[in-house]
């Protein structure tokens, strides 16, 4: 069994991003591309965004810290800490309306 504390994960990744020119830092912390589940730590500085892109599979929006905006079409959805954002079966992007960490989960079939 393994355990990692996500909220001290969130702290380090948001130092990270704080620094980052990109002003993002991210992590998988469970799985990868030979398993179905990923589970993706990411920290966004206020402003910054992970551009609009497809979905790879069944996938959700853990909000650890700060405030989002998960964006498809003309629909938007805010998320704040403890909030659980569906991403929707299209192409979508991901804002930070103040400094924030997510944790992706992403169920892609082999």
């Amino acid at each position: 069994m393994q355990k990692l504390s996500l909220e001290a994960g969130a702290r380090e990744h948001l130092e990270r991003a704080s620094a980052a020119k990109t002003g993002r830092s991210a992590e998988t912390v469970y799985g990868g591309h030979e398993h179905v589940l990923r589970q993706t730590l990411i920290a966004l500085r206020s402003g910054t965004a992970l551009s609009e892109h497809e979905n790879p599979g069944e996938a959700t929006v853990l909000v650890l810290r700060g405030r989002v905006r998960l964006r498809s079409g003309d629909e938007s959805w805010e998320g704040s800490p403890g909030d659980l954002l569906i991403v929707p079966p299209a192409r979508h992007s991901l804002e930070a309306e103040e400094d924030a960490a997510v944790l992706l989960t992403v169920a892609v079939q082999p």
